[in-house]
């Protein structure tokens, strides 16, 4: 069995500039996004963040910083982007999207390709949580965006530490491992 792609997040409320959670760079993410599809295709999972319906815990004093982000799931803040609309997701109210889910479709020892936004907060997340479950994880570095590119930068750098476990690369890497 290939590896299962994860496109985390690629939703409304992480592209629009005026949302308090925008990624800046997050159009740039689009186009490696389809490129990995084209090349991981069906084993490709898309992730929304999702808000709780009761907030509980530290998720409480998170969304008295954010309560723009108390809306339902079906709102269309947490729909995927145009480009992806109409495409069944993987919904958690977590910043990681590791969970039984995933890890049944990735199976065990398996082999994650991550994308998506945002860098720093959800693919971080979901990466680091993969690697303990002991899944091969390759994050794709020009299908990401963070909450801004200093983070972004930061949070490669930090999860470069992983290696071997997790290993940073681009799209043309995933194309030609996976010809």
């Amino acid at each position: 069995m290939g590896p299962v792609l994860a496109l985390i997040d690629l939703q409304r409320i992480f592209a629009d500039p005026d949302s308090g959670w925008a990624a800046p760079d997050f159009q740039r993410v689009v186009k490696p996004a389809e490129r990995l599809i084209d090349i991981l295709a069906p084993r490709v999972v898309f992730t929304r963040f999702v808000a709780p319906e009761k907030p509980v815990g530290s998720w409480a004093t998170y969304y008295e910083l954010y309560p723009f982000a108390l809306q339902p799931q079906d709102s269309d803040d947490y729909q995927l982007v145009d480009e992806f609309k109409d495409t069944s997701t993987l919904d958690k109210s977590t910043f990681g999207k590791w969970g039984p889910e995933l890890a049944e479709a990735v199976g065990p020892g398996g082999h994650l390709v991550l994308g998506g936004v945002t860098t720093d907060c959800c693919v971080i997340s979901t990466a680091l949580a993969a690697v303990d479950a002991g899944v091969y994880v390759q994050v794709v570095e020009d299908a990401c965006a963070g909450s801004d590119e200093e983070s972004h930068r930061k949070a490669i750098d930090i999860m470069r530490l992983y290696s071997p476990m997790l290993e940073i690369v681009t799209v043309d890497q995933i194309r030609e491992l996976n010809q």
